[in-house]
């Protein structure tokens, strides 16, 4: 079969292929939220035990939730060094995290900086070390209803650069290159593993190819930081100390504060 043909038939049989650029959907987040209230900047924060033990120094005041079936979703406001800010707990997976930030931009938000924590497919990458995504392996599902068919999806140029002025202001170690974003990390096979390192990808996290699809969709600004977590690059798992290193958690967010506060 031509290969032509061939891609037509897979297009057909894979409906994640089946790309389609409208510009309007049926259900639009528009018509789904009820208030305009969130500022135009905004940190998409992972890291909920961090959101709390800042809520006092940044004076957050308490917007109305986003509301789904789990439950009540927070939503904050707040002001560093004079610009106003919104701190919204983002969500794990590609498909809710991509739906808060709908939500985000249409009730406000143009310009984002996310923070959160991610697998390392590089023992060298040690627990707590900075990692800049500059792009992300699309293995998830979310992103191909926002782009077309392509293996890597890119975060916003300025952000990266207002991610990599502040951690150079600081003096922070760090290293930049690319995520593998993953729907399964139950999934995550040593054969897997090896191809996305083999692809020069640094870590595995669940939401980074979806953020950067809608960002690009919805043409607003997006970065993200990440601080390596846990090892999948050897023979077992070394779970390290992935999610108990607060002080590196609660440092990203405050690196990520500031970057936002330069876009």
């Amino acid at each position: 079969m031509p290969l032509n043909q061939a891609d037509a038939l897979m297009t057909k049989l894979i409906p994640l292929l089946e790309f389609d650029p409208s510009r309007r959907a049926v259900i639009e987040p528009l018509d789904a939220v009820k208030h305009r209230d969130i500022p135009k900047r905004c940190v998409l924060c992972f890291f909920q035990e961090v959101i709390k033990r800042v809520k006092n120094k940044l004076h957050f005041k308490t917007l109305p939730p986003f509301t789904s079936e789990m439950g009540k979703i927070p939503v904050y406001a707040a002001t560093y060094r004079g610009r106003p800010m919104g701190i919204i707990p983002a969500a794990v997976g590609s498909p809710l995290a991509a739906a808060i930030l709908e939500d985000v931009i249409a009730r406000g938000g143009r310009k984002f900086i996310a923070c959160g924590g991610a697998g390392v497919l590089n023992s060298g990458i040690g627990s707590g070390d900075i990692v800049v995504p500059t792009s992300a392996v699309r293995d998830e599902g979310t992103s191909y209803h926002y782009l077309p068919a392509h293996q890597e999806a890119r975060p916003s140029p300025q952000a990266v650069a207002a991610i990599i002025g502040v951690l150079k202001r600081h003096g922070c170690q760090y290293v930049k290159g690319k995520t593998w974003t993953t729907d399964a990390f139950y999934r995550e096979t040593h054969k897997k593993v090896a191809a996305r390192r083999k692809q020069g990808c640094l870590t595995v996290e669940m939401e980074a190819s979806a953020l950067f699809a809608v960002a690009r969709f919805r043409d607003i600004t997006l970065g993200q930081l990440l601080y390596g977590g846990d090892d999948v690059s050897g023979i077992g798992w070394d779970r390290r100390e992935f999610g108990l290193r607060i002080p590196a958690r609660e440092k990203l967010f405050w690196l990520a504060v500031e970057a936002c506060a330069r876009l």
